[in-house]
Formats: structure tokens, sequence, C-alpha cells
């Protein structure tokens, strides 16, 4: 028999904590992410959904890219299940492990963007995208004459914007089911290009005669590199923490992208974060970055000079060197808004309101916008489109290919 069977453990009707399930009638299966929900609990653990049996063995465990929504529950996965990504993902899976003290006992092994290899009946092909996170892949799942195409999570407005567009030009064909990522479906988020956003960070370097301090994911390169080269152009100096000078270095192997040790970039090195990387056995690279270092209190002086960046772990040790937001500083919040809505989100906020700061939110999604869903999921022209990560699917189906809609943990046969 060559049935084959989707099921969407988690993910059909919210946004990340992705797991998917492909089986076949004679027991053969791979899973394609295990992710955290977002709404997690920060230490929670058993967080497996119900529906996806660990007692029998897996083919292998794909992971679409390095967000924890994608790969978090790695741990609860059993140890034996072979692990397959791109060679950053896993790199940065490790290190982010690494950083919380944990060690995953999984073998990983790395694919190469556009070639393919088998898992059992299963034959995969990993196609290198555009969004947030480093090395995103879509997957290409062909087995037993059916045709799968794992979206993951991208956009079309990024740095790597070409690669999406692409893969619109020239579609896989007979696509029997594309599972799609709608994270902006209902939405109003900015998506413009990350060049616009560095034309707008440009002119918020050059308006401000103090400091700006800005929020950002460390593992959000793109955005990395947009502050960076505002910085070169502005004649500022961008500021990270350890811990994005440590992504920094370990992406340094997978492209062109800027580092400690660079003009214009310094790394601070606070007590809190360096006890910690010592405390998790990573002095070495607290030493290795003090060649780059530049003390907090260093930013108490020549405020026009620095691009800082914030998060509350930061804040405690920058007021211990008197570097206090004041009027003549502006502070930038790079991340979805909502996040301002958290207990990290509003203790930075509350920080900056008490100096006096001038307040920006300049960002831009790391997903694709309604119109760009809707154009490349007609461009993949599936027989049945399966939707996942969004929560706003049902009221905004229109213009999209023939939906399936499925309920976590429901299997669905993949029909031609």
């Amino acid at each position: 028999m060559n049935d084959v069977w989707l099921t969407v453990h988690r993910a059909t009707h919210q946004i990340g904590g992705n797991c998917i399930e492909l089986t076949t009638a004679d027991g053969h299966r791979i899973i394609l992410d295990v992710g955290r929900p977002l709404d997690a609990p920060r230490d929670a653990r058993g967080l497996l959904p119900t529906s996806l049996s660990i007692d029998a063995p897996s083919d292998g465990v794909l992971i679409s890219h390095p967000h924890q929504d994608h790969y978090g529950i790695l741990e609860d996965i059993p140890p034996e299940w072979p692990v397959h990504s791109g060679e950053p993902t896993a790199w940065l899976i490790r290190l982010s492990s690494a950083i919380l003290g944990k060690s995953l006992p999984h073998i990983f092994t790395s694919w190469k963007s556009g070639v393919s290899f088998e898992l059992g009946p299963f034959k995969v092909t990993p196609i290198f995208t555009d969004h947030s996170a480093f090395d995103a892949h879509m997957l290409l799942i062909d087995v037993h004459g059916k045709r799968i195409l794992y979206s993951g999570d991208f956009r079309t407005h990024g740095r790597k914007s070409a690669l999406p567009r692409r893969l619109m030009n020239a579609p896989p064909g007979n696509l029997d089911v594309l599972l799609m990522e709608g994270t902006n479906l209902g939405s109003d988020k900015s998506c413009i290009s990350e060049s616009e956003l560095e034309s707008e960070f440009v002119r918020l370097f050059r308006v401000t005669c103090g400091r700006v301090f800005v929020a950002w994911s460390a593992q959000n390169v793109d955005r990395t590199v947009t502050l960076y080269r505002a910085c070169l152009k502005t004649g500022r100096t961008l500021v990270v923490d350890l811990y994005t000078a440590e992504v920094m270095e370990t992406l340094a192997d997978f492209g062109d992208l800027p580092r400690p040790g660079w003009r214009n970039l310094k790394v601070v090195i606070t007590k809190a974060l360096a006890r910690m990387y010592r405390r998790t056995g990573r002095a070495a690279f607290v030493d290795q970055m003090a060649q780059h270092g530049v003390s907090a209190a260093k930013l108490a002086q020549a405020p026009s000079k620095w691009v800082a960046m914030v998060r509350p772990s930061l804040i405690r040790d920058y007021v211990i060197k008197d570097v206090v937001p004041n009027s003549d500083d502006a502070w930038c919040w790079s991340m979805w808004r909502g996040y301002l809505d958290n207990e990290d989100g509003a203790s930075v906020q509350a920080w900056f309101a008490d100096g006096g700061s001038r307040a920006a939110h300049l960002h831009t999604s790391g997903h694709a916008s309604p119109s760009e869903l809707r154009a490349f999921a007609v461009a993949m022209n599936p027989k049945h489109l399966v939707p996942i990560h969004g929560a706003a699917w049902d009221e905004n189906a229109d213009g999209f290919p023939p939906i399936t809609r499925l309920c976590d943990g429901q299997p669905m046969a993949c029909h031609g």
C-alpha cells in the first residue's frame, strides 16, 4: 500500500509550536519541526502534543529553522531519533541550549539547500528561504508518489527575498499538499523591506543628539546587519551583548556578516551576562571578547557615538555604570509590538519613559504579508492547502487555492 498520512499535531489554529508528522502505511514516519508554543511558561516541560507518539521509531526529525517555536521541545524527543537541519541551525540550537545550561544528546545531520536526501521512503529537498531567522528552509517531501511542500516560516521582503521569489517563478510541479504558515493573516504588521528599514534607522540616528538604544532579537541576523549598516552610514558604533556577539561569531563561516573585530562594532561585557557565561562553562568566550569590548561606563561618554543593544538583563548593569536614559536619547523597539505587553517589554519601556527618551518602533515582520501569502500559495498551485501557524485563517481564506482545514491531531490522507 502507498498510503501517506499527514498529521499536524500542533499549530493548525495557533501561531508557533509547529509539530507535523508524515507517516506511510508500512510504518515509516518523519517529523517536521518540534516547536515550543509561544505562550508556554518559560520553564514549562511536558509540552509534547498528546497525539504524537514517541514510543515508535522515527526516520528523522527535520528542523526548518532555529526559532524556539519550531525546535523548542527537542529535549523531549527520544535521543535516538536522528535530527536533520541546516548546519547553522544546529550550531545556533546548541548555542542557545548551552546558554541555558542544557545539553542536547541528539545527533544532528546537516543538509544543503537544493540537495535531496532520503530518510526511509521519504525524499527530502531543503529549500533555503527568507525569514528573520538565519538559515530558514522550506521542505519539499516526495514519498510514494505524493508531493508535500512545507513552507516553514518565510517572507519575501527581507535581505534574502530573491529566494522565495525564485521558487515562485519556478515552483515544484504537481504539489498534492502545501502546508503553509499564515502568521500575518488578519494583521497590518509592517512588511517593508530591510533596506527601507535601514533608511529609517539612518534618519533616527541622524536626528538623535544622544544615544540610540535598540531592543532586537540576537538571532534576527538581518536586523543586526540593518543596524550595523545604518551605523556605518552615520558614523556611529553598534554595541552588542555577549550573546549577540557569540551568535555573530558562530555564523561567521556562513556568510559575510558583521562580527566582533569589525570597525564600528563593540561588545559590552556586563557583569551579569559574563557571570552566566562563566557559570555555564563558557569563560573562554568572555576572555576572547575582551579585545573587542567596551565598558558600559563608556556609553555615558560621547553619547552621539553609540547605538546600544538594550534588554532587561542589560539595564541592571547599565544603571550600575551610570548609564541612564535622558531626553537627548532615543530608544527603539525593533521587534513585534505585542512583546511590549509582557514583563520584559514593559520594564524596558518604563526605563526609557522615566528618562524622557524619545520612543520609536522601527520594525518589519519576519513573516510574509497577507498579499505575499496569497501570491505564494497561488504560485505553488497545490491540490490541497493545509493552513498552519496562524490564528486568522478562517476569516481570511479568500484568494487562496482549495483549503483543507484540519484540527490538531487530525490525520489526513494525502490523496492526489
